[in-house]
């Protein structure tokens, strides 16, 4: 399905003349669920909006404008459906895909950004003015950033109140309002219904027959039975189906770094950074095939670190990947086809700490996988904070900052004389501010800007960009592995053909790649 920046509305006349608009209305007549987080449908003759598939009769097209958003939608006077609950589906791979101004603030937005730094912190880390940010968000997304980070802030808040046994007034703080009276407004603006009557409802969907699965309601793929128990906050991240959480559990495991992270088959656990402080997460698969889901298990030096915990969740695992888009489009390729259909959904995983991952790429290039693991694992103990040890075992090492690595790293870094230069260099770069890699970076910019540093090359750059922001078109043809990985599939081996040939797979050539490095792994 094509996709623009711009909500299709009621147009004079006939609206199904608009193939866009026509193209969504059918989606929506066949209540197809892969759009689900694509884009909303707001129904004016009921001031409602609703996710594409909801069971609802499928109003009459002249009282049907799409958005892109939910603050779109709230901005035009609408409500929340209270049967489909629109906001509990994975979110729009568009913010993903898209690599403009509007997809990168939509990534700040859901970080919490705004609500830590405000609309002039949003604007300065995107390099443009409050003024002409919120009039390229509004005109694009039919909402400025104030009314996104408030529906961000609403979402949060009934996954929230709908998975976790919190007091309202913690719920309320950890969805970012800046009060509970701000609380209780919005929630009751957004949903018609108070923050109490909206986990009252919940709950009653969850005993009635039918609608519930193992704690699970059905219809919010969230935790029902979880609670804030001993400073932990569980809660669920509903996946895009197919979803391969075994590739990216196994990708993770392949790579764990002792004392920093647990790994196994089905379970993640590992240390972490977040703005209010150091955190302990773990992560399990859940769900079914047709409602995949990653549990969250957190232990938060602060609630307010759970709106951008979930955001960087939701990227290591690729929850709100097109998989059915993706797969369609390579599986068109024979050489792929095979791979594809014995791993549906593949997912690109990304990364929690961006820095973190900096350092990664650049001590794990021209080494194996196991040699990385080592040399990461001495780094980290020498040059990482310590965490209080738990008796059950959790990681207790933080991964090391930008500044212990560029005042220290000399002491501990092994390996070529140049290679050590450009870590220590580019951490000095990465704590003075002079480099900046985070999600919200444009990615030909962040290529550009990590390719001038001496001794980072194309590899580097790519699998930043790849993994950091989430590039989808990435193929990294200078990765033996890689190539590897298409001799085993019958395709060139060779950089210069590889790369010729994988023009054909765009824009999914970062799928792709995961698809290589799979077959490779399967030789060894």
């Amino acid at each position: 399905m094509t996709s623009t920046a711009t909500p299709r509305r009621r147009l004079h006349g006939d609206p199904l003349d608009d193939p866009e608009f026509a193209e969504r209305y059918r989606a929506m007549q066949a209540r197809d669920a892969r759009f689900d987080g694509q884009f909303i449908t707001g129904v004016h003759s009921t001031g409602i909006y609703c996710r594409p598939s909801c069971p609802a009769v499928a109003p009459k097209a002249s009282n049907v404008s799409f958005y892109l958003t939910a603050a779109a939608a709230h901005e035009a006077g609408l409500r929340a459906c209270k049967r489909c609950l629109p906001d509990a589906v994975p979110g729009s791979p568009q913010w993903d895909l898209r690599d403009d101004l509007a997809a990168r603030a939509m990534r700040l937005i859901a970080d919490g950004v705004v609500e830590r730094e405000g609309v002039p912190g949003l604007a300065a880390r995107l390099g443009y003015t409050p003024r002409h940010l919120t009039r390229v968000l509004t005109g694009e997304l039919g909402a400025g950033p104030l009314a996104l980070a408030r529906a961000h802030r609403a979402q949060t808040a009934r996954a929230l109140l709908t998975s976790t046994a919190l007091p309202a007034a913690d719920v309320a703080f950890a969805s970012g309002f800046g009060s509970i009276r701000q609380f209780n407004d919005t929630i009751r603006e957004v949903y018609e219904r108070s923050p109490l009557e909206l986990r009252a409802a919940a709950r009653v969907r969850e005993r009635r027959p039918g609608t519930a699965v193992a704690g699970r309601d059905a219809a919010s793929g969230t935790s029902t039975d979880a609670a804030l128990d001993g400073g932990v906050v569980r809660l669920r991240l509903p996946a895009r189906p197919p979803f391969d959480a075994a590739g990216v559990f196994g990708w993770l495991a392949a790579r764990a770094l002792d004392g920093v992270e647990l790994a196994g088959d089905d379970r993640y656990e590992r240390t972490l950074r977040l703005p209010g402080g150091p955190a302990v997460v773990a992560f399990a698969a859940s769900g079914d095939a047709a409602a995949p889901a990653i549990d969250v298990e957190a232990r938060l030096a602060t609630l307010a670190d759970l709106p951008p915990l979930v955001a960087r969740v939701r990227r290591l695992f690729d929850l709100d990947a097109d998989a059915v888009a993706i797969d369609a489009a390579l599986a068109r390729d024979p050489a792929l086809a095979a791979s594809v259909a014995a791993t549906p959904g593949i997912r690109v995983p990304g990364c929690l700490d961006a820095h973190e991952l900096v350092f990664r790429a650049l001590i794990g290039q021209q080494v194996s996988v196991k040699a990385a693991r080592t040399a990461l694992a001495r780094l980290a103990a020498e040059l990482g904070e310590q965490l209080p040890p738990r008796a059950d075992g959790a990681p207790s090492t933080l991964f090391p900052t930008a500044a212990a690595i560029a005042e220290h790293g000399h002491a501990v870094l092994r390996g070529p004389a140049a290679r050590v230069r450009t870590i220590i260099d580019v951490a000095s770069r990465l704590e003075s501010g002079a480099l900046v890699v985070a999600a919200e970076c444009e990615r030909v910019e962040l290529q550009a800007d990590l390719l001038s540093v001496p001794g980072i090359g194309p590899w580097t750059a790519g699998y930043v960009a790849m993994r950091v922001t989430r590039a989808p078109d990435v193929l990294l043809t200078g990765d033996l592995a890689l190539r590897n990985g298409a001799e085993q599939l019958g395709l060139p081996s060779t950089a210069g053909e590889l790369a010729a040939l994988g023009t054909r797979w765009a824009p999914w050539r970062s799928y792709a790649s995961m698809h290589l490095w799979r077959a490779a792994a399967a030789k060894i």
